[in-house]
């Protein structure tokens, strides 16, 4: 059976924007910061993504988890992406940087030459690019435990998209929570014949293996109950004729006060970006060494 996130009733000022506009503000917040690199507009997208978090009165022992995935890919992305290799960069830093640090060495035996240059403007792009992706992070990543589960397949319905598209987004949103049950059902009855997860040991390939137990359950259980729900669709003629949905919502003024305020949002990011040329990549002048 698919379960769905850790959603209750808060009675917060979230809860009572229609989810269509809510997804349609997550949306364009997402195309507006992206037209920015500069750290003083996304200061003002990162401002605004928290009080928008803060609206939904969600505990953040409950979206811990979710925080600590992106910490770590946000890490990844930082150090590896931009610390180290300086691609994630390139083409946004100007040509004329500030090196912070310069290490060349040669790696034994072979001679092979490898040099780590550090710049201050570096640094600086690795800020706004945590400025960015956590803006992005907090908006997005609340709407599972802030959203009413039952109104996942009217909300996309509403947004345009057809039946079978609707009804796959709503699928797609029980999906990593049932995957999480099964996985927990499944180590729970390994443990119980004995198998010990933590005593998981040896090289890469040994360490797969051990894990196989765990791995292969889920997965064909994942594959299993997607073969159910299909074959209980088809049963049911999905998608032959236009469908009926369940729970129905209306826009209300506050809905319109969050489209207008959208829309303009939106439009203010295009013309600053595109005409005016503003939100390219910035770097404070007292940081710049003499």
């Amino acid at each position: 059976m698919l379960v769905t996130w850790q959603y209750r009733i808060r009675n917060s000022l979230m809860e009572t924007f229609d989810p269509r506009a809510r997804w349609i503000f997550s949306l364009i917040f997402l195309v507006s910061i992206s037209f920015f690199w500069d750290v003083r507009f996304l200061a003002g997208f990162f401002v605004l993504a928290f009080l928008w978090y803060g609206s939904a009165r969600v505990p953040l022992k409950e979206t811990k988890r979710a925080w600590i995935l992106i910490s770590f890919l946000l890490f990844m992305m930082i150090f590896i992406g931009t610390i180290i290799t300086g691609g994630g960069a390139a083409g946004i830093l100007p040509e004329n940087t500030h090196p912070l640090v310069i290490w060349n060495w040669t790696v034994p035996l072979t001679g092979w030459p490898i040099m780590f240059r550090l710049t201050y403007e570096r640094l600086w792009f690795a800020l706004a690019q945590i400025l960015r992706v956590t803006a992005i992070s907090a908006v997005f990543i609340i709407i599972p435990y802030s959203m009413d589960p039952r109104l996942y397949g009217f909300t996309f319905k509403g947004l345009g998209l057809p039946d079978r598209v609707a009804y796959a987004m709503d699928l797609a949103f029980r999906y990593v929570p049932t995957l999480a049950r099964d996985f927990g059902v499944t180590l729970d009855a390994q443990r119980a014949r004995g198998y010990e997860i933590e005593r998981v040991e040896g090289g890469l390939i040994s360490q797969i293996a051990k894990v196989a137990p765990l791995i292969v359950p889920v997965t064909m259980n994942s594959i299993i109950g997607g073969e159910d729900v299909t074959n209980a669709m088809d049963l049911r003629c999905f998608g032959i004729k236009p469908r009926t949905w369940l729970e129905k919502t209306d826009f209300r003024q506050r809905d319109i006060v969050l489209l207008v305020f959208t829309g303009v949002m939106l439009i203010a990011s295009i013309i600053l970006s595109v005409v005016f040329h503003f939100g390219t990549f910035w770097m404070p002048a007292w940081l710049i060494p003499g």
